[in-house]
């Protein structure tokens, strides 16, 4: 769910708030089970109602101690809202302008210890990134495929993890 999402009919905002709900109410337990941590990046006390965020605060204490996997769940988040608010806390906190750096700031963004992201797969045939991890994905590869999520199989991931394999990072230089 993104920041942007508030802006369609109020029926599916709130079909999207129920179904988060039980999905969180629902796996939980289950990935804890198996050993999967689960964090949260997004505007937690911006419009979401308190019932989901007590769902989410359950579902991250259930599982904080848990260590063979990180998920984290983007909800009521938006890339420019993370850096904004990044911004905001900085300027809260009282960071002066000649310590400010990409270091600094990365280190105010929604979950700080979330590595970049080497690979970002775009389904549905869309060809733009919607306000998603826009900090994270500066040096990310990109790869756009047809398949719609639903559809996106084992094999796709396969398929996409040699192609990214396949090509040259180069992370703004000439070479690696």
């Amino acid at each position: 769910f993104s920041t942007e999402n508030w802006k369609r009919p109020p029926d599916e905002v709130k079909f999207l708030m129920n179904f988060n709900e039980s999905l969180l109410e629902r796996r939980s337990h289950e990935l804890n089970d198996m050993g999967v941590r689960i964090r949260f990046a997004g505007r937690q006390n911006w419009r979401v109602p308190k019932r989901v965020l007590r769902r989410m605060k359950e579902a991250s204490d259930l599982t904080r101690s848990n260590t063979e996997m990180n998920l984290t769940i983007a909800f009521n988040y938006g890339g420019r809202a993370e850096i904004i608010d990044a911004v905001k806390a900085m300027v809260e906190d009282g960071v002066p302008l000649d310590r400010i750096d990409e270091r600094k700031l990365a280190k105010y963004l929604y979950e700080p210890s979330m590595p970049d992201v080497d690979l970002m797969i775009r389904t549905s045939g869309e060809h733009r990134l919607s306000n998603f991890l826009l900090w994270q994905v500066a040096y990310s590869e990109l790869l756009f495929t047809d398949t719609l999520w639903p559809d996106f199989r084992r094999e796709d991931l396969y398929k996409a993890i040699l192609e990214y394999q396949a090509r040259d990072r180069r992370f703004g230089g000439l070479n690696r």
